[in-house]
């Protein structure tokens, strides 16, 4: 959610190498083992994917890419509909071919697979990956396609699209399987196509309780962003949505359809929460406790604006400690980015608040402000707090906050769906750069403030850094915390009071002639990102990175990523996957194979 409108190696290709027909026990240590590819006696014959085809309780299709039309005739009324329809983020989630971005400079462009399975039930899902097992080929697993390091789009492969399973369950006294009855808890089962809107509009809308889900409505709820960790707007107060995850059922590599638990499969249920999605199985159903509603949710923004670059630097020091005495706690969250024009722009979200509550937290600052008239201005834009029950409500929302959302207006979709007006920039972008650090609590306090504000100034004359205090779990609730620390994610996070994003990105499509990306520009852009993240990472070594939202091209990954948890994650990995099957551009034991994930590399 763009939180100001509540009221975001080079791919190698191992040509002429012969892929094995079949991978069904492990390779000999030193033998190379690749994937099969189309035109190679290995891949299945139309005979074998009709068979395939006819068991299924879905369908299986050969997706397009949604601008297809574009690649015939560019200048064409097809193509320019194409374009348009491609900015509607539940658009391109109807597409097998679709993907919520178009590419990475340097890394990939967006794809289609040979084939998709359009899955029913689970057990389509097991008969995939049965079939790409039998076959050796490349399996990838896509929910809506929201990934920015492309790891749900892949060509020569076969896609999993859980699309269409998108049931949910209410359950008041939940109890896990095999567990104890003095385990219940009030949650809600959702299937692995779910977004967060309609979990959102199910739970909160119409039932009254929160489940802790991401910010944008259109964003998977089960797949890459739960398994990865999960951030929202209020996490903060109600932790890492992975630490909300009770039970999962997952189709393991060798095709069960496993329950994982605190009571059984208990590794992979760990590894499931932080370990990062498409790595251990494909979740086909995921149930996630509910809290109580809070009596609302609300949202401020604003800028304040120094006349030159002493007076900002003194305005960075200054927020830096009021964050840490007025909002380094539970009721907080969102972002406020540093910009290179010497301004701060403040995107923040509160709970548990009245917006007149809210405004008097940020009277010390403004009183600030206003003593230092003459080099400072400071604008707190909207304050508005809402009815928690009603944040979701579409009807709700266009009475009262029409310019906040924009709804999905093709003919026959649900009249209750839309995303935030602030989310359309990321929808088909291309991306020129993107990092991610997180900062620890420590240099906000004491005498580091200054340091740290002096970081932020540095880092800011390349490139505007935003920082999202909802996506560190310092001054987070002490149960966001306890439960937290249970998950495999890097526990850095629960050190860091923010994480730093600093990105770049435009419009464009590779390969669509006339909508290109622009490549010089975007190369001046990746430079200017890299020099600016440089600054905070040399004064933050060991801060670690966040799987979801971090750089194609991150270097010592598997220590940024899980930290001291990535050796024990290695060995679920293996237990569970030990061919590799399920592969993903830096997941877990992905260093065994070639970065296009064709071939096997090391064991």
């Amino acid at each position: 959610m763009s939180r100001a409108n509540l009221a975001g190696l080079i791919a190698i290709v191992l040509a002429g190498v012969g892929c094995a027909t079949s991978r069904t026990s492990a390779p000999q240590q030193g033998a190379q083992v690749c994937r099969c590819v189309p035109g190679q006696p290995c891949w299945p014959s139309d005979a074998e994917w009709q068979a395939f085809a006819a068991g299924l309780h879905g369908k299986l299709e050969q997706p397009k890419p949604p601008l297809a039309e574009c690649t015939t005739n560019p200048s064409g009324d097809a193509c320019a509909a194409a374009i348009k329809n491609s900015k509607n983020p539940f658009f391109l989630q109807d597409q097998p071919g679709g993907t919520q971005s178009t590419g990475w400079l340097g890394a990939w462009s967006s794809a289609p697979s040979a084939y998709a399975v359009v899955a029913a039930d689970a057990a389509d899902i097991v008969a995939s990956v049965d079939f790409a097992r039998k076959h050796g080929m490349r399996l990838v697993i896509k929910g809506t396609g929201h990934d920015y390091l492309g790891r749900s789009n892949a060509p020569d492969s076969l896609l999993v699209w859980t699309h269409n399973l998108r049931r949910i369950s209410m359950n008041d006294a939940f109890v896990p399987r095999g567990c104890p009855t003095t385990t219940a808890t009030p949650a809600v089962s959702l299937e692995a196509g779910t977004r967060w809107l309609e979990a959102y509009q199910e739970v909160t809308v119409r039932h009254g309780r929160y489940v802790q889900g991401g910010g944008c409505t259109t964003v998977g709820a089960v797949g890459g962003f739960l398994q990865g960790g999960g951030f929202g707007s209020w996490s903060k107060k109600y932790g890492v949505a992975a630490a909300s995850m009770l039970e999962a059922e997952v189709v393991t590599a060798d095709g069960r359809l496993l329950v994982a638990n605190a009571c059984q499969n208990e590794d992979l249920f760990w590894a499931l929460r932080g370990g990062g999605g498409g790595t251990f199985g494909i979740v086909t159903r995921a149930t996630l406790k509910t809290h109580p509603l809070p009596n609302y949710f609300g949202a401020l923004d604003g800028s304040i604006a120094a006349k030159n670059d002493a007076a900002f630097k003194e305005l960075l020091e200054r927020f830096v400690t009021f964050y840490r005495e007025r909002l380094s706690n539970e009721h907080w969250g969102e972002q406020v980015r540093v910009r290179g024009n010497n301004s701060l722009q403040l995107s923040m979200t509160f709970e548990g608040m009245t917006a007149n509550e809210a405004e008097q937290v940020w009277q010390p600052l403004r009183a600030w402000v206003d003593e230092r008239k003459d080099t400072l201005t400071m604008k707190l834009g909207s304050v508005v707090a809402l009815p928690a029950s009603r944040v979701w409500d579409t009807a709700f929302l266009l009475k009262n906050a029409p310019s906040a959302i924009v709804r999905d207006d093709r003919p026959g979709v649900p009249e209750a769906w839309f995303w935030w007006a602030g989310d359309g920039e990321q929808v088909s972008a291309y991306w020129y750069a993107y990092q991610s650090r997180w900062i620890p609590l420590r240099l906000f306090e004491g005498d580091n403030a200054k340091r740290l504000a002096e970081l932020l100034f540095q880092a800011s004359r390349n490139w505007s850094v935003g920082l999202h205090f909802n996506k560190g779990q310092a001054g987070a609730s002490v149960e966001a915390v306890r439960t937290g620390r249970e998950i495999s994610m890097n526990p850095s996070v629960f050190d860091a009071a923010a994480l730093a994003i600093i990105a770049a990105d435009a419009s464009g499509y590779p390969g669509v002639p006339g909508h290109e990306p622009d490549r010089a520009k975007g190369e001046t852009a990746k430079a200017r990102v890299a020099a600016a993240m440089k600054v905070i990472r040399d004064a933050t070594p060991g801060a670690g990175s966040y799987v979801n939202e971090t750089d194609y091209f991150e270097p010592n990954w598997q220590q940024e990523f899980w930290g001291a948890n990535y050796e024990r994650l290695l060995q679920i990995k293996r237990k569970y996957d030990p061919e590799g099957l399920f592969y993903c551009h830096h997941c877990v034991g992905s260093e065994n194979w070639s970065p296009d994930g064709r071939c096997q590399v090391g064991h």
